[in-house]
Order: structure tokens, then C-alpha cells, then sequence
């Protein structure tokens, strides 16, 4: 069983340097650390939460050619791109303190999202420079009885208003989870 996660991801960004000036201050307010490839082999800016290995780090390199991005028409590509958040209220906070203050694009105000999981708050937003879709997510670690309660009703609406669901959320529970071909 993998317990890493993702190693890292690279992004390849319009304006390397106002987009690098937009990151940092982005990944500056939610604490995060940064290092630089140095140019050595390739031009890239690393962000991470720790510098303690292991490690998961997101890098930005200049683009070679492109345009911004567009989620909306579920191009080919990444959706967007979730960090995690200490609280709620780091939610809330990040949205009035840093996106609206700096008139970054928000797709969906913060709000709870009862059928991602218990609890689920979120805000997501775009880079402004490449569209880039971020989302900014906390999930309680013992969620209410009204937060599960919520979340099976929405399973249970989407298995009512899909007929190739089984009509109840033990159906839809089951039918969710995949089974993936492992290695001899």
C-alpha cells in the first residue's frame, strides 16, 4: 500500500515572473516554504508545506507555449488542484483576505459540499495570470452528527435522480468504490 501520495507537480505558467510574484504571495499566506531549481538544468520555483522528507511540492516553470487555461469546458488537462486548509475559518479567511482583496477570480464562494464528504468546505478560484483552477478544501476530523447526516442526503439524492445508481446509499457506496488490477 502507497502512504506517500504525490511526489510533486509541475506546472508549466504564462509570465514566469508575474506569475511567480502571484505564488508566492498565494503560497506565502498559507505558510507554505519555497526553493528554486537554481537554473541548473531547468528554470522552476517549488512550493511545499515542509522541507521534512518526505515531501510533496507543487513547482511553476516558464511555459514554451500555450495559452491560459479555460476548466470550464473539461479540457483535456488538469480539473484544478486542492490544498488543504488548517480550518474553516482559514477558508473564510483566505477568501476575504486574499482573493478578494487582491480581485482574484472566485468560481465558488466558500461553502459546504455535503457530497464530496462530511463537513466538506471549500473556495475555489483561478490564477488570475494563467487560469489556472485551485481549490482551497478543510475537512473535519470528526464531523458533526447534522455534517454526516447532510452528507448521506446527498447521496441519497444523487441515487434517486440517477436511475443507474441502486436506489440507496449503501448502492451508491457500493457502486463508488473500484477495484484496480495489482501486480503479480
Amino acid at each position: 500500500m502507497r502512504w506517500r501520495g504525490v511526489s510533486h507537480v509541475e506546472f508549466a505558467v504564462l509570465d514566469y515572473d508575474d506569475s511567480i510574484a502571484f505564488y508566492d504571495e498565494l503560497f506565502g499566506w498559507l505558510g507554505y516554504s519555497s526553493f528554486s531549481s537554481l537554473n541548473m538544468e531547468y528554470q522552476s520555483i517549488y512550493y511545499m508545506t515542509r522541507y521534512v522528507n518526505p515531501h510533496s511540492y507543487i513547482g511553476i516553470q516558464p511555459a514554451r507555449t500555450g495559452v491560459k487555461l479555460t476548466h470550464s469546458d473539461q479540457a483535456v488537462g488538469i480539473n484544478h488542484i486542492a490544498l488543504w486548509a488548517r480550518s474553516r475559518k482559514e477558508v473564510d479567511r483566505f477568501h476575504r483576505d486574499f482573493l478578494m482583496k487582491r480581485d482574484v477570480p472566485v468560481t465558488d464562494e466558500p461553502k459546504e459540499y455535503p457530497q464530496y464528504w462530511p463537513g466538506y468546505y471549500a473556495v475555489f478560484f483561478d490564477d488570475p495570470i494563467n487560469r489556472i483552477h485551485w481549490e482551497l478544501a478543510w475537512i473535519p476530523k470528526v464531523p458533526t452528527p447534522q455534517q454526516v447526516w447532510s452528507f448521506y442526503r446527498a447521496l441519497r439524492g444523487f441515487a434517486k435522480s440517477r436511475p443507474d445508481l441502486a436506489n440507496t446509499v449503501p448502492g451508491v457506496t457500493r457502486q463508488a468504490k473500484r477495484m484496480l488490477p495489482r501486480r503479480d
